[in-house]
């Protein structure tokens, strides 16, 4: 029996804090040696983070990440470490060092760039040209990073078919809702028609607008999942793999067999044995439970996950945000709560003449609720103030939004007051409709330093707010029709069509890239559509100047939206 047993390190690193990920490395590393791992594995870029954007651009931090790496050789004795770092040699690599002995044995330099999407790796790196196998005690396995796996012709069907029995997968795979099952169809199709088993490793957390999910993978060579990580958690993962589950699975199936007309890459040996005590546990499908998360369950732990790691590892020490007594406010809020602590989140009401009295309770009723401290300023006075200093050059005029963005930028003032005189985080409360059709205020409740739900619609903030709330916050703000309160009976659909039309209509145009024709033809009216498509293009300015959020769809208006201000196609 051919056996190996390895350890999957599902971390979650800072950006440019590389002594800290070494320290963190290390310390998975000695809970590794203590369970006798023949290879310990780490994910993608895992030294420097993911993604380290433009500091790729520096000598000195290719050099900071060169020196840690030489500080962890000296720590890999007797086993094999696979772990991703940028590599410099005579241009720039997203590489995989396997490590074994106190040396590197061999670099593998990823072979797909993405470029899509939040991807820009072909700014900054040069593909490999190079997919080796590695031997291990008798084991052979290949070693390839993230999008490499995505590709059915390279480089895994060149490492299979060259004799690799087990293919180790590094990643650094950002979540967007429903992401997870599609990945899983495609690594479980990979892993049967190769033969192998697939050690898929990913990382975990949140950097600026990403989120990380972490679902780290092995599956058999049939196809089953043996084991998973926990997902948006850190997590350690050992597993012991019979390496003959391969030969009789490829003598009954041979199909790699076929593949062995590409030129068989090159074999490189790691001396070194693997360690006798170990013992190779059953491994039968039905002994791992798959539980695959709801949207509303996905969506709600990413969120929780970008804004705790925004706030931890940024330094904030508390988030304040404006309550309203609205179905965003009282979402982000709850968000909050459930990601820092209720000690560690402050509600700002700011009412005002057109306040209701049902917003108010509802507000209190929430806080009482999430047990978060709440501040009550009024703005009355203070915008009173504003329409008599504006009254003579405003003279004439009849009042419009203009005294509605009024109110809204003295709310934005008051918290960024707040955060500049206790440090606090001011975090937005505006959704993706809302961002998508321009129906926010620059510099009013647009104010603040991140966007919780800046990518989430309005239909689906109230689909996971139900999910997550446990009563928690008031019945009512889930029946009462969505209102700034900014003049006297207003309600969104004053402004916007119906959400559930307004959300269907946006994400055919975001998401899939139609155009009014097109979105006419799938039955909804030419009028709201051509309305709403020159609000998404009139906004375009707002959007430019907001926080960064949280991705959680395939097209986020952050990093995936990049579109010109000034531009006339369409009209």
């Amino acid at each position: 029996m051919r056996k190996i047993r390895l350890a999957l390190c599902q971390i979650n690193p800072i950006v440019g804090d590389i002594d800290g990920n070494v320290s963190k490395i290390l310390s998975f590393t000695e809970k590794a040696v203590k369970e006798k791992v023949d290879i310990i594995v780490f994910p993608e870029l895992i030294l420097t983070g993911y993604t380290p954007e433009d500091l790729l651009f520096y000598p000195s931090f290719i050099k900071k990440a060169n020196e840690a790496l030489n500080k962890l050789i000296e720590n890999v004795k007797d086993f094999v470490m696979i772990l991703g770092l940028p590599v410099k040699e005579e241009d720039l690599y997203n590489s995989a060092v396997i490590l074994a002995e106190q040396k590197v044995i061999d670099t593998y330099h990823k072979i797909y760039l993405p470029n899509y999407s939040v991807f820009d790796e072909m700014r900054y790196f040069k593909s490999g040209k190079r997919a080796p196998v590695y031997e291990y005690s008798g084991v052979l396995f290949g070693v390839n990073i993230c999008e490499d796996i995505f590709h059915p012709t390279l480089p895994s069907p060149i490492q299979a078919s060259s004799g690799a029995e087990l293919i180790i997968n590094i990643s650094a795979s950002p979540f967007y809702a429903g992401k997870f099952e599609k990945k899983l169809r495609m690594l479980s199709t990979r892993a049967y028609d190769m033969g192998v088993f697939i050690v898929y490793l990913n990382t975990v957390g949140g950097q600026d607008e990403i989120v990380f999910d972490g679902r780290s993978m092995v599956i058999s060579p049939s196809g089953e999942i043996i084991t998973m990580g926990k997902a948006f958690e850190e997590d350690f993962i050992v597993v012991d793999l019979d390496l003959e589950e391969v030969t009789r699975v490829r003598m009954r199936e041979p199909k790699i067999r076929w593949e062995s007309e590409f030129e068989r890459a090159e074999t490189i040996k790691i001396s070194g044995e693997q360690k006798k005590s170990l013992a190779v546990q059953s491994l039968q499908p039905s002994a791992f439970s798959l539980k695959i998360l709801s949207e509303e369950e996905e969506i709600f732990k990413a969120l929780k996950t970008g804004l705790r790691d925004y706030v931890e590892k940024n330094g904030f020490s508390r988030v304040c945000l404006g309550l309203s007594g609205g179905i965003d406010s009282s979402f982000v809020a709850l968000v909050a709560t459930d990601a820092l602590g209720s000690d560690r989140v402050t509600g700002v009401f700011m009412p005002s003449r057109y306040t209701s009295r049902e917003s108010r309770e509802d507000v209190y009723e929430l806080v009482k609720n999430l047990g978060i401290e709440l501040i009550e300023i009024s703005i009355d006075e203070i915008f009173e103030e504003y329409l008599r200093r504006l009254a003579d050059t405003f003279k004439g005029l009849p009042e419009d939004t203009t005294e509605e963005n009024i109110q809204s930028r003295i709310r934005g003032n008051i918290l960024m007051a707040l955060s500049n005189k206790f440090s606090w985080l001011v975090i937005t409360t505006g959704n993706k409709s809302e961002m998508a059709v321009g129906y926010a205020t620059l510099y009013g409740d647009m104010a603040g330093g991140f966007a919780v739900i800046k990518d989430v619609y309005k239909t689906q903030v109230y689909t996971v707010a139900k999910w997550a709330s446990r009563d928690r916050i008031p019945e009512r703000i889930f029946k009462k029709p969505p209102s700034a309160e900014l003049r006297p009976g207003q309600t969104d659909q004053d402004t916007l069509p119906p959400y559930e039309i307004l959300d269907e209509i946006l994400k055919r145009h975001i998401e899939k890239c139609m155009s009014e024709e097109e979105i006419v033809e799938q039955g909804f009216d030419r009028d709201t559509v051509r309305k709403v498509l020159r609000m998404v293009k009139k906004a375009e300015f707002k959007r430019r100047q907001s926080p960064p959020g949280i991705k959680i769809s395939p097209v986020s208006l952050g990093k995936d939206w990049r579109f010109p201000i000034t531009n006339r196609f369409g009209e």
